[in-house]
């Protein structure tokens, strides 16, 4: 279960929350709840007639989120919570009423509970069930991919997902071992891993950090997840609405990227052509085109946030 002591702030918090420009009676989603960190930042500046829409696909994040809202003193506005995934935003937003959108954000990725609950199997560093499940009760965990894919079929999501480096390597010891006994638990794959891995690749960082962050996205689609969510996004906005996204990895950093450049410049003609033909029109613009990466301070208060970058958009 979660506990809103194993929350800490969100990465980047006060970026997040400042680009946001919240309109005290303006229509928000937190599509990553999480332990309810962004969501109570935004509840805090609304006003009776402000609304909040909190989404998460995993049932005890949104126990925890709930249960933060509720402890808030003086909250004025409305708020829903819905289990669900965010990249399902515009049946998620018709089913509440909602017709446009002042500010979203997404902190993709997994929670830091996640990672640091040994149960939830996502972990290289304790030992649990090998699961990976952002939603528990979806189809394939990380247990039902190591010991059923092919060799060949792990071996590209490590390389696709991981840029494993030694995905045939690992792929082929995983399948051997899994011939002489099941693979259940996470230490196991680590061993598994670290038994192929050089030694110099051992000490440059964790051996198995590349296969788990591999399996991890492939079991949630992860990076499909992010495309579905960016491509309904334009038709939920409102005008000059704001989408801030965190990403901690350059996998999704690169959707991110791309995508909002391309909202920014849609442009199809060729760059000979003296006058565009195309009249596809700027959707908005990016606020800060590097994006917002976290302060030495912060770093060093939260190592995790070393790695994270937000990119906001502002829509025209």
């Amino acid at each position: 279960m979660y506990k809103d002591s194993n929350y800490h702030l969100p990465v980047l918090y006060r970026e997040a929350i400042e680009t946001l420009s919240i309109k005290p009676n303006g229509v928000y989603v937190d599509c990553t709840a999480g332990g309810g960190g962004h969501s109570s930042g935004i509840i805090k500046r609304l006003n009776e007639n402000g609304f909040l829409l909190a989404i998460d696909q995993d049932p005890e994040a949104l126990l925890v989120t709930r249960k933060k809202l509720e402890s808030l003193r003086d909250i004025k506005a409305q708020y829903i919570l819905v289990q669900d995934q965010f990249s399902n935003i515009k049946e998620i937003l018709a089913n509440s009423n909602i017709t446009k959108i002042d500010g979203l954000i997404a902190d993709l990725g997994v929670s830091s509970y996640q990672i640091d609950t040994a149960s939830r199997g996502f972990s290289f560093q304790q030992d649990g069930k090998l699961d990976m499940r952002m939603n528990p009760k979806s189809k394939m965990s990380a247990f039902d991919f190591v010991n059923n894919a092919s060799q060949e079929k792990i071996a590209e999501v490590l390389r696709k997902y991981g840029e494993e480096k030694f995905a045939n390597r690992i792929s082929s010891n995983i399948v051997f071992q899994r011939s002489q006994k099941t693979i259940r638990t996470t230490y196991e794959l680590v061993q598994i891993i670290k038994q192929v891995m050089p030694a110099r690749s051992r000490r440059e960082q964790h051996p198995a950090k590349r296969t788990f962050q591999a399996i991890r996205i492939y079991v949630n689609q992860e990076l499909a997840e992010i495309e579905k969510l960016l491509d309904a996004l334009p038709d939920c906005m409102a005008s000059g609405g704001i989408i801030d996204i965190i990403s901690f990895h350059s996998l999704e950093d690169r959707i991110v990227k791309r995508i909002f450049q391309k909202w920014e410049n849609p442009c199809t003609c060729p760059p000979d052509f003296p006058v565009c033909t195309c009249n596809k029109k700027p959707l908005g613009k990016r606020v800060n085109t590097k994006g917002f990466v976290a302060s030495q301070e912060e770093i060093n208060r939260n190592p995790r946030s070393r790695s994270a970058r937000l990119r906001v958009f502002k829509m025209n």
